[in-house]
């Protein structure tokens, strides 16, 4: 089978190494040379040179902004994108994110050649009870640029119903991903480390944990949460904040304004968040926009019951009162309510985690994986000696994974 060139196209640079290192590992198994191309100046999440460097990605710096008005910067990537997909003889697009998806489609297009698409939608920017603006914005664009698309990959079933109802490329169609796949054993129950993972954090004995990894924008709407902890006075805690982003200088005036300085820490952004979750009792999620939520779905495989804002994401693994809570996203009564509820019920806090472990396990990174092979397969990136290649090595490795996690997670689930 003829080498595939294949380009990945975003609109942050660190999103691929946080969300889409699974995507990375089909494509070298499947011999694939692999491109990618986004925004390095201003990186939302850690970049990891090293992770480039040892799966031989060919980086392509771009102009590219996430703010679709952005207008000038955007059209120059665009025209930096066609470039690209000339000169390295780009067979298969694969773009994420709304401007990166935008940019991706339409350049694969204006490159003049016969290019195949496909486009992760990590959670269309409209959705039921969003702001008109953006479905005044985003859906007519997605609408149109379905019709360039050769796969439209969603990550929930909102998503996926809406994006049936467009009209893509002739012989295109939608697919459904349980977003980027959790490391089962990786994020696992592991109470040998738990009172490390506290000591780390400065959790104090008999103080009740609460945790929330996220990227620090308004989205995330982290503030919820602050307002919530004031109204739990009485009850020990401390607030352990992972995370990096824009409005970090935000949260720590409005935390010392709220004289919350002793009940909240803010870690930054972290790479050990399977050993920090260990430490944790509850995992809040007040994100108002989730297409998923891998953050919430990784704890949930630690063990934790989750609290988190309602969304079309959450409401993908959460259900109500049986592995967690779902809250209005901006009521922090409602969040203050959940807590305090999982403080007084202990038993009803390890019953729910149990309940969270199990979940998550249909979110699985081997479920993910298949689904993406799949997808490949279609577009002839993933064939046959691809398949002889992972039986042989990989599929072995993962096997034994399998094994590890799976008598892992019985242990833990009985316990």
């Amino acid at each position: 089978m003829r080498q595939k060139n294949v380009l990945i196209v975003t609109a942050v640079a660190g999103f691929l190494c946080q969300f889409e290192k699974n995507t990375v590992g089909i494509l070298r198994r499947a011999g694939a040379r692999i491109h990618y191309a986004s925004d390095f100046d201003f990186p939302a999440y850690e970049f990891d040179e090293e992770y480039f460097a040892e799966n031989e990605i060919k980086v392509h710096p771009l102009s590219i902004r996430k703010s679709p008005v952005r207008i000038r910067d955007n059209f120059r990537a665009l025209a930096e994108l066609v470039r690209i997909i000339r000169r390295e003889e780009i067979h298969v697009v694969h773009c994420h994110n709304p401007v990166g998806g935008v940019l991706g489609r339409l350049a694969a297009r204006l490159s003049g050649r016969k290019v195949q698409v496909i486009y992760t939608a990590h959670g269309f920017h409209f959705y039921k009870g969003g702001p008109l603006t953006s479905w005044l914005l985003f859906y007519p664009v997605e609408r149109v640029l379905a019709r360039l698309t050769d796969v439209l990959v969603t990550i929930n079933r909102e998503d996926r119903q809406c994006a049936e109802r467009f009209i893509l490329k002739k012989g295109g169609r939608v697919e459904a991903i349980p977003g980027t796949g959790i490391d089962t054993d990786k994020f696992c129950l592991e109470r040998s480390r738990r009172q490390e993972a506290r000591r780390v954090m400065g959790v104090k004995e008999g103080e009740l944990c609460l945790m929330t990894a996220a990227l620090l924008d308004r989205e995330k709407n982290c503030q919820t949460v602050l307002r919530a902890l004031e109204e739990l006075g009485d009850i020990p805690c401390q607030y352990v904040l992972c995370g990096e982003g824009p409005l970090r200088p935000l949260l720590e005036r409005e935390i010392r304004r709220r004289g919350l300085e002793g009940r909240v820490r803010l870690m930054g952004f972290r790479r050990d968040m399977d050993f920090l979750l260990q430490g944790a009792d509850l995992f809040l999620f007040p994100s108002l926009r989730e297409g998923l939520g891998m953050a919430a779905l990784e704890a949930m495989a630690c063990g934790l019951p989750v609290v988190a804002a309602d969304s079309r994401g959450t409401r993908e693994y959460v259900r109500q009162g049986e592995n967690g809570f779902l809250c209005g996203g901006r009521k922090p009564d409602e969040f203050a309510w959940a807590v305090r509820a999982l403080w007084q019920g202990k038993d009803l806090r390890a019953a729910m985690g149990r309940e969270a472990r199990r979940m998550s396990l249909q979110f699985s990174r081997q479920r993910a994986e298949e689904k993406m092979k799949e997808i490949y397969r279609s577009i002839g990136v993933w064939g046959e000696e691809a398949e002889d290649e992972e039986k042989t090595g990989y599929g072995e490795e993962t096997g034994s994974q399998r094994h590890h996690e799976c008598v892992r997670s019985q242990s833990f689930l009985s316990a």
